[in-house]
């Protein structure tokens, strides 16, 4: 089945705006291919050093060709919940290999930071550019030229995207993604966002709001939120990276490592030593592109895919713009309803029907490319599915259901909760933004009103404490692009300005910042670029000017002359406290070569 019409309008422009990069990279990946782990042609000393560690069966199998060697890029670390899982993973698909008549090595390892842990905190400043860090990471792992194929491990914000963008810079090799899988349900969301407010009020003391914190998050997995930890597994699924239908299966169950394991033996069988060669690089296609787009604006994505799916399809020579997403935006329906866009969490999206119930709705509603190679090697239709746990302990796949469990959390497309998705570009004379419109009521969605103008979030929380700020007004906080501080996220603000909208106050937030993909009920113009270091109108704004936010009509003005603003003088805060502590001093370089947020935010131009 052919997608839509106004799907393939969008496919279509950005193939032809991508065709030269796109060529060029196709004809990389080819000769690279020719290249590939010809380890009887390596040097003895080459050789010797790459098996060196392994049982004497495994360095003679490895001294030739014809068994494929797979490579692990892992993500572990025991800290982070939703890597915490991954200990087990390499002796898993090490044994999986095996059987299949393969080697398996660890490859190498990339960090993984978890902006939960650095919200508010220095280290935040590092969070963006730790996806080029990873990607980097991933590359001098995969650079030994020992592996037929790679499967990556990885689950969180900055993690999968890097690990992608380093995949497709060896595009010539199969990949295959493998998740961890979401905590089981603590506390539902909504009452933890309540108790924040409450914290944020001192309505409530430190005590309580640990406490709730502990309950929401309290074990192994994934945070159960539907951020950008969430939205990266549902990208590697409906781009045709991960094992059909078992992206949000839990941590430490016999079918999560069933699906391991099948991961790994499937890595193996798509290596040019087979006769199913899938290189990743010609998986992640235009149409892969677009499918990704389209699942993230039907489900209420993370608005940080905004930059990362920008950077990661610039990694295969395709060029997309914010344009395109917020046109597919207009298109898509809305057909999950996951906090924060709805009270349930990804647990009871999988309940309902979950991924293989959602792709299955978007392609027979024409939202999806069906023609696309994947790593299961059958089109995306092959993951219209469910995955459980056969008799025999394997994975055994069913037709996803013709019924939702829950259609307040999963609707078919023909009672969609809203005829687009949940993103939309903003434009005006404050420059280009994101608004994440699917958690905003519609009647908090044009805000007009006085500016009050912040350098810090820190800066905006002390003016509510001292009670500055009960009125209607639009929060500018800039200076957080990618240049001046590393564009952290300012969920900080969050529940300081729900509370404000809750005593029915009008408020917005424009930053050059970013808020993610938990971006809330509040309405939020955010990645503002130009940003306010880079020449930006949003360094010109101030106090009181009258600035409106219209997401209805996609607008962000700041309501004076332009012939004014173009003489005010850029009044810089010091930002000399960016560039030190927690590591900040190391990220100079990476601050100084970043591009436009619109443009990827990446280092790697």
């Amino acid at each position: 089945m052919s997608a839509r019409r106004e799907i393939e309008a969008v496919t279509a422009r950005i193939r032809e705006r991508s065709k030269p990069q796109r060529e060029a990279y196709l004809g990389r990946i080819e000769a690279a291919a020719g290249k590939t782990a010809h380890r009887a042609a390596l040097s003895c000393g080459n050789l010797a050093h790459g098996f060196a560690a392994c049982a004497p069966g495994e360095k003679a199998i490895l001294a030739g060709d014809r068994v494929p060697n797979l490579g692990i890029i892992t993500s572990y670390n025991d800290m982070l919940s939703a890597h915490q899982p991954f200990e087990t993973y390499p002796q898993m698909i090490k044994a999986a290999a095996a059987e299949a008549g393969g080697i398996a090595q660890v490859a190498g390892g990339v960090p993984a930071m978890c902006d939960g842990v650095t919200q508010g905190q220095p280290g935040m400043e590092l969070s963006l550019f730790s996806r080029d860090v990873i990607a980097m990471s991933a590359a001098i792992g995969l650079s030994h030229n020992m592996f037929d194929a790679a499967v990556f491990l990885g689950v969180c914000d900055k993690i999968v995207p890097g690990l992608l963008i380093a995949a497709l810079t060896f595009g010539h090799l199969p990949a295959v993604f493998i998740p961890a899988g979401p905590m089981t349900s603590g506390m539902p969301n909504d009452e933890k966002a309540k108790v924040r407010q409450l914290y944020a009020e001192g309505k409530v003391g430190r005590a309580e709001l640990l406490e709730a914190e502990s309950k929401s998050y309290h074990g192994p997995g994934t945070c159960t939120f539907y951020g950008t930890a969430n939205s990266n597994q549902m990208l590697m699924e409906i781009m045709g990276l991960h094992a059909p239908g078992g992206t949000f299966v839990n941590p430490g169950t016999p079918l999560r490592d069933a699906l391991t394991k099948e991961a790994a033996k499937r890595a193996l069988a798509i290596t040019a030593l087979g006769n199913e060669y899938t290189p990743v690089g010609k998986v992640i296609d235009e149409k892969a592109v677009v499918n990704g787009i389209v699942g993230l604006n039907a489900t209420g994505g993370s608005t940080n895919h905004t930059i990362h799916l920008i950077a990661m399809a610039a990694a295969a020579g395709i060029r997309i713009t914010w344009q395109d997403i917020s046109d597919l935006s207009d298109t898509v329906p809305l057909l999950a309803r996951v906090y924060p866009n709805g009270l349930a969490d990804v647990n009871h999206f999988h309940a309902a029907g979950g991924m293989g119930f959602l792709i299955r709705e978007l392609l027979d509603a024409g939202y999806l490319h069906e023609d696309v190679r994947t790593v299961w090697g059958d089109g995306l239709r092959g993951y219209a599915v469910e995955a459980k746990l056969g008799k025999d302990g394997a994975v055994a796949r069913q037709p996803a259901v013709a019924v939702s469990g829950d259609e307040k959390v999963l609707a078919p497309a023909s009672k969609a909760f809203q005829p687009n998705g949940g993103l939309k570009v903003l434009r005006g004379n404050l420059g280009n933004a994101i608004i994440k419109v699917s958690a905003v009521k519609p009647e908090k969605r044009v805000v007009e009103a006085p500016a009050i103008v912040f350098d810090t979030q820190e800066g905006l929380q002390d003016a509510f404490k001292a009670g500055k700020l009960d009125r209607d007004f639009v929060a500018v906080i800039r200076y957080q692009g990618p240049k001046a501080n590393g564009m952290p996220e300012l969920h900080k603000l969050t529940p300081t300005l729900g509370v404000l909208q809750d005593r029915g106050h009008k408020v917005a937030l424009v930053t050059d910042g970013r808020m993610s993909g938990a971006s809330g009920k509040v309405p939020a113009a955010i990645h503002v670029t130009p940003e306010a270091l880079d020449g930006g109108v949003i360094g010109k704004v101030r106090d009181g000017d009258l600035v409106r936010l219209d997401a209805e009509a996609g607008t962000l003005e700041v309501l004076a002359p332009m012939q004014e603003l173009d003489a005010r003088p850029v009044i810089a805060p010091d930002l000399s406290g960016n560039n030190h502590g927690f590591g900040r001093e190391l990220f100079a370089g990476f601050r100084a070569l970043a591009v436009r947020a619109d443009e990827g935010a990446s280092c790697f131009g």
